[in-house]
């Protein structure tokens, strides 16, 4: 994974953790962003997004946001998995980003 991705990794759940917090202000703020910081660091570790270039890292980060404050996760990455073979419009590599969220469910335990 290059540099860029991980640091956009990084920021991009950094930022989810925030939001959370101020969505949700009776949650402690320390261990959403522990817990968004400890993805952050299993994904990257785990190389999830090593094989996609930045287009589609981008996109999967963003979603991954989103999926990640869901109230189902598994159901919500689940349905991004789907969605990148069945609707790849936007995507460079669309079997790549659907491995990418596979790998996510498996980093994550899902």
């Amino acid at each position: 994974m290059s540099t860029s991705i991980a640091d956009k990794l990084s920021r991009q759940f950094g930022e989810t953790a925030v939001a959370v917090v101020q969505a949700r202000p009776q949650v402690d703020r320390a261990m959403v962003e522990e817990i968004f910081d400890e993805a952050a660091t299993l994904l990257h570790n785990g190389l999830a997004l090593d094989h996609l270039d930045d287009h589609d890292a981008d996109i999967v980060i963003s979603e991954l946001c989103v999926a990640l404050v869901d109230a189902d996760v598994t159901t919500a990455l689940l349905a991004r998995f789907y969605g990148a073979t069945d609707q790849p419009t936007s995507l460079h590599d669309p079997e790549g980003v659907a491995l990418a969220y596979e790998n996510v469910l498996r980093i994550l335990q899902l």
